[in-house]
């Protein structure tokens, strides 16, 4: 629910470059899968960023076979925080090495 989304939370997950790129991918591409392409991280870190990103409540994630598709929760972030992913996401210079 929207209203369980907390301001804190939500710009902790976003601060972190990694993790904007990741919903920055999913904006984009609709989903991401849990080991994008492109991303150079550990895979232990990668995972802790995503366990961020879905504690903060901005993802949705359902099983795909043995792997995982997350999903930008965005309908719910805008109703909550009106303008805030469209003003993060409109910043598009990488910030991640690829």
């Amino acid at each position: 629910m929207a209203e369980d989304l907390e301001l804190a939370a939500v710009l902790h997950a976003l601060g972190d470059p990694v993790r904007l790129e990741l919903v920055r991918r999913m904006a984009a591409e609709g989903e991401c899968t849990c080991s994008p392409e492109g991303l150079v991280v550990p895979r232990s870190t990668l995972s802790n960023h995503w366990r961020i990103l879905r504690e903060a409540g901005l993802t949705d994630t359902r099983p795909l076979g043995k792997a995982r598709v997350m999903t930008l929760r965005r309908a719910a972030v805008d109703t909550r925080f009106p303008g805030l992913l469209a003003a993060v996401l409109a910043d598009d210079r990488p910030h991640v090495r690829r």
